[in-house]
């Protein structure tokens, strides 16, 4: 039997309100920032933030040079046309899907990590539609160079960067993972759809999928390593100058934190329709 509509709705109500309605959040968010001066959405920021170890010099993805390819990555099935899955996050996924321009299956990945760090970390208050809004500027949610996210969240082909060789708007990176990761055994790259570079995912490689690995090619497991890295050091993403902190630190950069509040904004605001 076809579950019934105001069935659906209850069951993505309550998904809302586990997520803590992540409108409401980034409303609070912007109030805060407004409140603690010139700062965040409009201008500089009020203390100079620390460099970030992710900085590329860019705040749209890195360029995939043509043939690049990480090894031993295959590439990821298509995203399936499921339906009503009898899965809450996944349903409430598909229902936001239709009204923004972010995959399902993506969806699915940024939820799981806020709901996870809700348990894990609940000072932090991470959202998201913050994760959401740094993955869609990242990489367009592992779309990017017309790639399509698989249903086991790898996208089609692997995300792979410029190398880090120090030349025009780039940091000099020297490898540190031997190519494992991007292929570059003299330079390090960012890779998958949050873009870290190896020495980065060193530190903060999470399975966020079960599969016992951490893959940052696998969006499940890099979603939850970008949450792991926004909440560190005891941060508060609700606060203005908590989420300004960990976003500045994810990319050194006023204009890439703007575009991702901008879109965080828009992401949870659709987010939080009860219909």
């Amino acid at each position: 039997m076809t579950e019934s509509a105001s069935s659906k709705r209850v069951r993505l109500r309550a998904v809302l309100a586990v997520l803590g309605r992540g409108a409401l959040a980034l409303a609070t968010v912007a109030t805060a920032l407004c409140g603690v001066g010139a700062v965040a959405v409009l201008g500089e920021p009020a203390a100079a933030p620390r460099a970030s170890p992710l900085e590329r010099g860019s705040v749209e993805p890195a360029p995939v040079e043509p043939g690049s390819s990480a090894p031993g990555r295959r590439a990821a099935d298509s995203e399936p046309d499921t339906g009503d899955s009898g899965d809450p996050v996944r349903d409430w996924a598909d229902e936001v899907a239709a009204v923004v321009d972010v995959p399902a299956r993506a969806l699915v990945s940024y939820v799981n990590a806020d709901l996870a760090m809700r348990r894990r970390n609940p000072e932090c208050g991470l959202d998201w539609a913050t994760l959401a809004g740094i993955g869609r500027v990242e990489s367009d949610h592992g779309r990017y160079g017309g790639r399509r996210l698989g249903a086991d969240a790898v996208p089609s082909s692997p995300i792979i960067g410029v190398p880090l060789d120090g030349g025009e708007d780039v940091r000099a990176i020297t490898d540190t993972d031997g190519g494992a990761l991007d292929g570059d055994a003299t330079y390090d790259r960012a890779v998958g759809p949050m873009q870290f570079i190896p020495s980065t995912w060193a530190k903060w490689s999470t399975d966020g999928s079960g599969d016992g690995v951490g893959d940052p090619h696998n969006l499940d497991d890099a979603a939850m390593a970008a949450a792991r890295y926004l909440c560190a050091g005891g941060r508060d993403m609700r606060s203005g100058q908590g989420w300004w902190a960990g976003v500045m630190s994810y990319n050194n950069s006023v204009s890439y934190a703007r575009k991702v509040f901008s879109l965080a904004e828009r992401y949870a605001q659709a987010g939080s329709r009860d219909e």
